[in-house]
């Protein structure tokens, strides 16, 4: 059996390093992660596996909302009692799920799959902008919600969004500032979120 440079056998080693890939995932947890793999039961190990398999395997993007879905288009759009005229922009699919559990949002959404970061080398032609413009020019669109974070770059990718959509007549408006500065809408209480999406204001 080969034996990794930090004396653990290379299959070991291969898998630290996966996992030290995923995000948040530092060098020591991933060790950790690796070792329970190898501790737990082979039918758990497979079970893993092939649920990350069926994932790269079945998921996709909606074509109309750019979500992730095993059907095309996704429950969301096919849902025939959403408001169409409605748009809810936010950065990520698991944003939709914080919507979602407010209850208080009936329309259609878009993901634009991250938000503008020089820095990071992200631009629009990086985002699912593109698509966004596609859906409102078809004229059913009256409103584009931003519900990006309350970040710099969320904000940034608000107004971005925005100066592309106002000449074509659409009201675009953003979340209220109830949100606290910085939080990202995932971890955002289901209240403040239903309070944030009532009291949108125009931009």
């Amino acid at each position: 059996m080969a034996e990794g440079t930090t004396g653990a056998p290379e299959p070991i080693v291969r898998l630290i390093e996966a996992f030290h890939k995923l995000p948040g995932i530092g060098p020591k947890s991933a060790q950790r992660l690796a070792y329970h793999i190898l501790r737990t039961s082979e039918q758990d190990a497979v079970a893993l596996a092939t649920a990350i398999q069926d994932v790269k395997r079945r998921i996709v993007l909606c074509s109309v909302c750019m979500n992730i879905t095993e059907s095309d288009p996704c429950a969301l759009c096919a849902d025939q009692r959403r408001d169409a005229t409605i748009i809810c922009v936010v950065e990520q699919p698991l944003d939709i799920l914080a919507v979602e559990r407010t209850g208080a949002f009936r329309g259609r959404y878009h993901v634009l799959h991250g938000v503008l970061n020089p820095m990071d080398g992200i631009g629009p032609e990086d985002l699912r902008v593109r698509e966004l413009l596609v859906r409102v020019q078809g004229g059913e669109v009256k409103e584009v919600i931003m519900a990006t974070n309350s970040s710099l770059e969320g904000e940034a990718t608000s107004m971005y969004v925005q100066r592309l959509l106002s000449p074509l007549g659409i009201r675009v408006t953003r979340l209220a500032r109830g949100l606290p500065t910085g939080a990202d809408l995932e971890y955002t209480d289901d209240v403040t979120l239903s309070r944030a999406l009532e009291g949108r204001q125009d931009f």
